[in-house]
């Protein structure tokens, strides 16, 4: 039994990073400090107040460990690892995981590439970015393999070179055909640099020559080449048109601002690269009542910059952050180079801020508006359900729905909604054991006694082990049960429910003539609802992927019966031997038409299970396949 009083004098006046836990064993918050001991005590002191979402944290805690580190710098490394790791309920936590692309220009090799990627790598390649809008570097890149026609193959050059022929991008003049020799390694080397020059912003020259080239088409009357001078000349100028200078230092830096209220945040990032404002991005993050402003951006610098390879030298943040020395020593080890965080305080830095600030807002608000409208169709939904059915709360609806052709492959399915959204991960699916034929009712009688039968099996083992919070696939059950039907199988619901001793709500979904919706059975009466409202459209979305989720079930075991070889049904043909047969003949006909010493000869194949081929084919007297089974090829 872990005693926290006890384990509290134990604590090391150290550097380093603890994790609390639950009843469930799992972890809820992780934490560094300079000294173990001392912010570790401060959690169970009676006068402790860091706001109304820690203290719900410190009564849910059962047991803490931690880890001992040499500097707070290490301590705050781990942390950010466990935190990824982990995602604790009561850190603040970065709700976005967004990977950016970059254009890689590949300067290791001999004939390089200018391609888009997603990680930065230690290697000989040079990288730009990030950008944040992955079809904007495609476009760029597109660009490029026109301006100067840059090879996109993967071959190993001069290695390959005229191994094969040259490839389309060569015959429309967007490659220059080193795969063949057509091109020397200075002249391409020529054309990398000033597709380099291009991407580090330097358009000028490139205009110049378009403009030039342009002119010269035209004036020799080449009017089809003029013209596609003068698309490239509109495609850079309205790459050059998106850049903004933001001043001449020629400095990477990333500005941060952050809008909030009581439950959530918006950071807008401004990405600034060699000088240029190159793109922005936001992200939300969830956070607690009495979170500060700095405590959010110390979170989100933590989160953001431990995924992503980039890191720019400067770092703009609104305010002072309170354990900014040790993030800048963490950030420099990252990059190689020393990085600062600073809060701009005039000039266009500043001005930048506050129009990432305005942005931060603007997206905070647009949210909520979309969060309201989301919350009514969702939230609001279930509450007008539980209405209609006197119900004091309804979070959690399971429906079900049973899915034949005749008796067939009888299959049941069970979806789960939550707060009115589809909870995937809890969807189940049943093929049936007992009951043969079309039976929808035993069917339901099935299904609901395997789910609710196994949900009280794991209930009773996780209470055994004494872990009162934890749960399986099946253990949670529901507030509401849909079924798919009417007062039949309502009945068969209650009966199964009755059998285990279970008291829980069920509703039937009743549809109309026109195979529609219209109202919902329950406790012996059908109760009409509005057709115009969230709670009807969202009754109308549960029926519908109960009934969708068993149907796919259905189809899929379908597919697997009826797709079947005839060679299946030979004695001592297997996987192997089938293939083997299939790769040595053509057709059906050719392999019946075969003797015994050429099947023999097959990979795999001997004299035996030729013998056992021809044998199964010259025996047959008319059709050789089952009827009622849809056979392929072979």
């Amino acid at each position: 039994m872990f005693d926290i009083q006890e384990e509290l004098k134990k604590l090391p006046a150290k550097p380093g990073v603890y994790l609390m836990h639950d009843k469930a064993d799992v972890i809820i918050y992780v934490g560094k400090a300079v000294s173990l001991r001392n912010r570790v005590r401060q959690y169970f002191r009676p006068s402790h107040n860091e706001g109304i979402k820690k203290d719900r944290m410190v009564q849910q805690i059962v047991r803490f460990e931690y880890i001992v580190t040499d500097s707070e710098l290490e301590a705050l490394i781990l942390e950010c690892n466990l935190i990824k790791e982990h995602r604790p309920k009561y850190n603040t936590m970065l709700r976005d995981d967004k990977s950016y692309p970059y254009i890689r220009v590949t300067l290791g090799e001999e004939f390089p590439r200018v391609l888009f990627c997603r990680q930065v790598k230690k290697d000989k390649s040079r990288y730009f970015g990030p950008y944040t809008s992955a079809g904007a570097v495609k476009d760029t890149i597109d660009l490029l393999q026109k301006l100067y026609q840059l090879r996109t193959c993967s071959r190993v050059l001069p290695r390959d070179t005229g191994a094969e022929r040259p490839c389309l991008n060569y015959h429309i003049h967007q490659c220059l055909g080193p795969c063949q020799g057509y091109v020397t390694k200075e002249e391409y080397h020529r054309q990398i640099e000033g597709a380099v020059s291009f991407l580090n912003g330097n358009y000028g020259p490139v205009l110049q020559e378009l403009e030039q080239k342009m002119q010269a088409c035209s004036e020799h009357m080449e009017f089809e080449r003029a013209i596609e001078y003068r698309e490239l000349l509109s495609s850079v100028k309205q790459i050059a048109q998106k850049q903004k200078i933001t001043n001449s230092d020629g400095e990477d830096r990333d500005i941060i601002a952050v809008a909030n209220d009581d439950r959530d945040a918006v950071v807008q990032v401004f990405f600034v690269r060699d000088g240029l404002l190159i793109g922005r991005d936001h992200f939300h993050v969830n956070i607690a009542n009495e979170d500060t402003r700095g405590q959010i951006v110390s979170a989100f610098v933590k989160q953001f910059y431990a995924g992503t390879p980039f890191i720019p030298r400067e770092i703009m943040v609104p305010e002072e952050i309170e354990d900014a020395a040790v993030l800048e020593q963490w950030l420099g080890s990252r990059r190689g180079q020393r990085v600062y965080i600073r809060v701009p305080k005039k000039g266009s830095r500043e001005k930048l801020m506050e129009l990432a600030a305005k942005n931060a807002l603007l997206v905070l608000s647009q949210d909520k508006e979309k969060i309201k409208r989301e919350e009514g169709r969702t939230i609001g939904a279930m509450k007008e359900i539980a209405g209609w059915l006197q119900m004091e709360e309804l979070c959690r609806v399971e429906a079900f729905d049973i899915s034949n052709i005749n008796g067939f492959e009888t299959v049941g399915s069970m979806v789960v909604y939550e707060k009115g959204k589809p909870q995937r991960s809890d969807y189940r699916k049943f093929k049936l054991k007992t009951v043969t034929g079309p039976d929808d009712y035993a069917s339901m009688h099935e299904v609901l006694s395997r789910r609710f039968s196994h949900g009280l099996k794991e209930q009773q083992e996780l209470k055994e082990r004494q872990l009162d919070n934890a749960y399986g696939s099946f253990t949670r059950f529901p507030d509401l049960l849909m079924m798919d039907g009417g007062k039949g199988q309502v009945n068969v619901a209650l009966q199964v429910l009755e059998e285990l001793g279970l008291q829980i709500p069920v509703c039937g979904m009743v549809k109309d003539d026109n195979h529609r919706t219209r109202g919902l059975y329950y406790r012996n009466v059908e109760i009409p609802i509005d057709r115009s409202s969230e709670g009807f459209r969202l009754i109308t979305r549960i029926q519908d992927e109960a009934h969708r989720f068993a149907i796919e079930y259905h189809r899929s075991l379908r597919s697997k019966e009826q797709v079947h070889s005839v060679l299946d049904d030979i004695p001592g043909i297997g996987p192997a031997r089938r293939k083997a047969l299939m790769k040595g003949f053509s057709s059906l006909e050719e392999i019946k038409a075969a003797g015994e010493e050429e099947l023999a000869a097959l990979p795999g194949m001997n004299l035996r299970a030729a013998r056992a081929v021809c044998e199964f084919f010259h025996s047959q007297e008319g059709e050789v396949l089952k009827p009622g089974i849809e056979y392929d090829k072979i």
